[in-house]
């Protein structure tokens, strides 16, 4: 039976992200078509106000202006994640901090991680990038000059998720032809074989399609409740289960940092996301170290006393992976994949993945499926260990004790595998591309130095000689240079962005 109609069941970010990425695919296919049934009661969960650079590759392909997405979804730079308070504050200092920076380190053309660690004097970032620098004086990653979707640094964004599934909505509807239902799925109806047959809702009737792509969130209404496809729980690698969350309002003065502010606390982390006119703060923790109470109260202390009136709520966080994300005739994505936790802005990021891939290997017919699902699960089940591994590394590095839950997360019992193999590799190796080697790494070798020796992990480095130490530290001044000059040509963060709502970027 050949593919002839897809439908994604549900909206949100997750759902348009798919819906873009298949009909840009199948745009000139006039045999196949692409419907998305999205829920008119159920709103977006604005958790993922994150992203990472490689949103802009996405949405630069979709036909997307810059300047329009900037506008029209609150948007904000993000340059780095700076993490603060990560490390024992009584060896490295009450407010220290490192960043985790989007541009590639050391571009002189030398690593000069060696170079680091025979000193440890600064923070690995300022060494390595002017982008550490850039992201303290709060300037933006380019000029109103530079044309969309390039940077003089690296970037990704901040955005406002339900405006941005707006935007990508109308955008797969005009650009694209995906059809757009409103209706509630009731009833999801198995054939013999035990694959998705139809679709009940409660305004169109019976709907049947051929392959069905669930996008419901947490409900993850398909290939849960319908198809029974287990979870893959990683709670006992990742301890935080909870988020608190709340929005706060900011004066259209205020400076805007061009990222995200990730606070560790005593029993998890605090995101703090600036956007145009707001705050998107949310306090994680995990309730087997801090109970709701505690949690409201921390929280109130971090906004200065400020959370009362606002609006918060809690959010439960189950952590974890489908054990199968293509089952049957049915794929799943976003948070009916899977959760781990906000840190890194993981969502979005394996989101945009994994509807990208389903895109370019869409099967044409039933009998083609078999072979592509098989390698669509095994691509994904690597992609989501690779998460695990990489957001559990910021916790069990943390030489934090102030708490039990900084001591459980070092325990090796929580520490995966693969994990714990490299770290012990790279006590006395320096990482570097070899230890990376599927072209399906999701956090590569650059993210692990970042975090890595921002948090201080030692690595046995061999003394350099007088030639290499000689032109470590003249790569080091240049680097210098071009920060200062870097500086002193970017706008400040929040003077681009008010430019760009009045002029616009030049698009390419």
């Amino acid at each position: 039976m050949d593919i002839k109609k897809v439908v994604i069941v549900g909206g949100g970010t997750a759902g348009w992200l798919a819906a873009n990425h298949l009909g840009k695919t199948l745009f000139n296919t006039n045999d196949v078509t692409v419907t998305l049934i999205e829920s008119p009661d159920i709103p977006t969960i604005g958790v993922g106000e994150g992203t990472v650079p490689a949103i802009r590759k996405s949405l630069q392909s979709f036909g997307i202006s810059e300047t329009e997405f900037i506008t029209q979804c609150d948007v904000t730079f993000k340059q780095s994640i700076k993490f603060s308070n990560w490390l024992d504050s009584d060896i490295h200092g009450k407010n220290n901090f490192f960043h985790h920076l989007f541009d590639m380190p050391s571009p002189m053309g030398d690593d000069l991680t060696p170079f680091w660690l025979n000193r440890e004097v600064e923070d690995y970032a300022n060494i390595v990038s002017p982008q550490f620098r850039v992201c303290e004086a709060f300037k933006a990653p380019k000029k109103i000059t530079t044309p969309e979707y390039v940077g003089s640094l690296g970037y990704a964004y901040h955005l406002n998720a339900a405006k941005f599934a707006k935007l990508l909505a109308k955008n797969a509807r005009d650009k694209f032809s995906v059809e757009h239902i409103l209706a509630n799925v009731r009833e999801v109806k198995l054939d013999d074989t035990g694959a998705v047959h139809s679709l009940v809702t409660d305004t169109q009737g019976e709907l049947k399609f051929d392959l069905y792509i669930d996008c419901t969130g947490f409900e993850a209404l398909i290939i849960n409740k319908a198809l029974k496809v287990p979870f893959v729980d990683k709670s006992k690698q990742l301890l935080v289960d909870r988020a608190l969350t709340v929005q706060v309002p900011t004066e259209s003065n205020e400076p805007i940092p061009p990222f995200t502010l990730a606070t560790a606390h005593q029993a998890g982390w605090i995101w703090d996301i600036a956007l145009s006119n707001r705050r998107g703060v949310g306090f994680v923790y995990s309730t087997k170290y801090m109970d709701d109470e505690t949690a409201i109260k921390k929280l109130d202390k971090y906004l200065g006393g400020g959370l009362s009136g606002l609006n918060y709520r809690f959010l439960p966080m189950k952590v974890g992976y489908r054990e199968k994300f293509w089952h049957q005739n049915c794929i799943c994505l976003g948070l009916a994949q899977g959760f781990l936790e906000p840190l890194e802005a993981t969502s979005i990021l394996l989101t945009d993945f994994a509807a990208s891939y389903i895109a370019n290997r869409l099967p044409k017919s039933v009998v083609q499926m078999a072979s592509i699902q098989t390698q669509f699960n095994q691509v994904m089940e690597y992609a989501w260990e690779r998460v695990v591994e990489f957001i559990k590394l910021h916790y069990c590095l943390s030489d934090r004790s102030d708490s039990q839950f900084w001591v459980d997360n070092r325990d090796p019992s929580t520490i995966p595998d693969e994990l714990a193999r490299k770290l012990s590799l790279w006590q006395t190796h320096i990482p570097n591309r070899e230890d990376f080697f599927s072209k399906f790494e999701v956090f590569d070798l650059e993210n692990y130095l970042y975090v890595l020796y921002g948090m201080k992990y030692q690595t046995q480095a061999d003394a350099l000689t007088e030639k290499q130490m000689s032109l470590a530290i003249k790569q080091s001044h240049q680097l210098d240079q071009v920060a200062l000059q870097l500086i002193g040509e970017l706008p400040e963060h929040r003077d681009l962005l008010e430019k760009i709502k009045l002029y616009g970027l030049q698009s390419i």
